[in-house]
């Protein structure tokens, strides 16, 4: 790790201490954002199974931290909600109470997302300023800084697009905008994962593999979470209700998965293609994972091998989560159930990321020469 220019010329235990103290300064600092993160994915998620999204129909980045606190602001906020479709096609007989409760969320989601900007900036500025940062890591937090503020224009050209021809936010921007959230959650935990002392492990004949695995496993990980937000944006985990067969085929027929041309289009306009390619993303990183653990078992030992056990595990509580989601749509665990249900397998794919992250970010530490 590289010197922190804390004194003129330190002793080097004096030197080694403050790095030490430095690095699990910065890195706690990172885990806190990363869950702050994590808490708006689940709440962000939330927003959407309640059909919360599209209640504040303006961006306003500095004085929308207040919301509504008259009677009077609250109905000129519920008038402008009755302007757009959801209102009119969805939900005309929804009253200023019902108004109020969807308002809710989406104030909350808003309000979370500046926050951690707050929470990432703040931070940032005083670390840099005081030299307690590794230049190494310099471009790499201001690189989140930058998602970060991306994310936030994201997050508004989302809602826009909900906002005049359509009832509910295009399931692409949707898509984006949750890849963009997992990027940065991905990134502190990558950052704050590196700041960790090197170890040596026992798996150095097998570098290559269990590098490439991890690694295989955490872009297909990225993939299964857009394809996750292609899914809640088209409903499409409300169809084909069965497991693991669907409409009485593993594998549907052609017509039905690529009815539209050209083919592509259907990855993310027909649900039927959406949740197949979901299930299979899923096969895909069951045996990935599969692999990673009986290889690191077999090769590895110390973090290496803990930590693949730690990655399947979550992987198999996912697809639990996901079947179960799948297959108790109907009532009577419709409604609160499912939606604490559907919450969880987000939050878990979540979790899937996290330590997927920190796996590949482990090998990464300790089989470096």
């Amino acid at each position: 790790m590289e010197d922190w220019l804390l004194f003129p010329h330190p002793a080097p235990e004096v030197r080694r201490h403050a790095n030490e103290e430095n690095a699990t300064a910065v890195r706690n600092w990172l885990w806190a954002v990363a869950a702050l993160v994590f808490l708006m994915v689940i709440v962000g998620g939330a927003t959407r199974l309640t059909e919360s999204g599209l209640s504040i129909v303006e961006w306003k980045p500095v004085t929308g931290v207040i919301p509504p606190l008259s009677q009077g602001e609250w109905l000129q906020a519920f008038e402008d909600y009755k302007q757009i479709p959801q209102y009119k096609e969805l939900f005309p007989d929804m009253d200023l109470a019902g108004f109020k409760a969807i308002y809710a969320w989406e104030w909350a989601h808003r309000l979370l997302g500046r926050l951690i900007g707050v929470v990432f900036a703040v931070p940032l500025i005083w670390f840099w300023a005081t030299k307690r940062l590794p230049d190494s890591v310099k471009p790499k937090l201001v690189s989140v800084l930058a998602l970060g503020a991306l994310q936030g224009g994201v997050g508004w050209w989302m809602v826009s697009s909900g906002l005049v021809h359509r009832t509910e936010v295009a399931q692409e921007r949707l898509a984006i905008h949750l890849i963009i959230a997992a990027l940065i959650f991905s990134a502190c935990l990558w950052v704050a994962g590196g700041l960790g002392p090197r170890r040596e492990s026992s798996a150095h004949d097998r570098v290559f593999r269990l590098r490439a695995t991890a690694f295989f496993l955490l872009a297909l990980v990225f993939a299964q979470l857009f394809m996750g937000g292609i899914v809640a944006g088209l409903r499409a985990g409300l169809v084909e209700n069965t497991w693991p067969l669907m409409n009485g085929a593993f594998i549907p027929p052609a017509d039905v998965l690529w009815p539209s041309d050209p083919w592509w289009i259907n990855i993310v306009d027909t649900p039927v293609t959406a949740q197949f390619l979901h299930r299979m993303i899923a096969y895909v990183i069951f045996v990935v994972a599969a692999f990673h653990l009986g290889d690191a078992m077999m090769n590895a030992g110390g973090r290496a091998r803990s930590g693949a056990v730690i990655v399947f595990g979550h992987v198999v509580a996912q697809i639990a989560l996901g079947v179960a989601t799948l297959l108790l749509v109907e009532a009577p665990y419709a409604g609160t159930p499912h939606l604490l249900l559907a919450l969880s397998h987000q939050a878990i794919g979540m979790a899937v990321l996290a330590v997927t992250t920190l796996q590949a970010r482990r090998l990464l530490n300790d089989l470096e020469d």
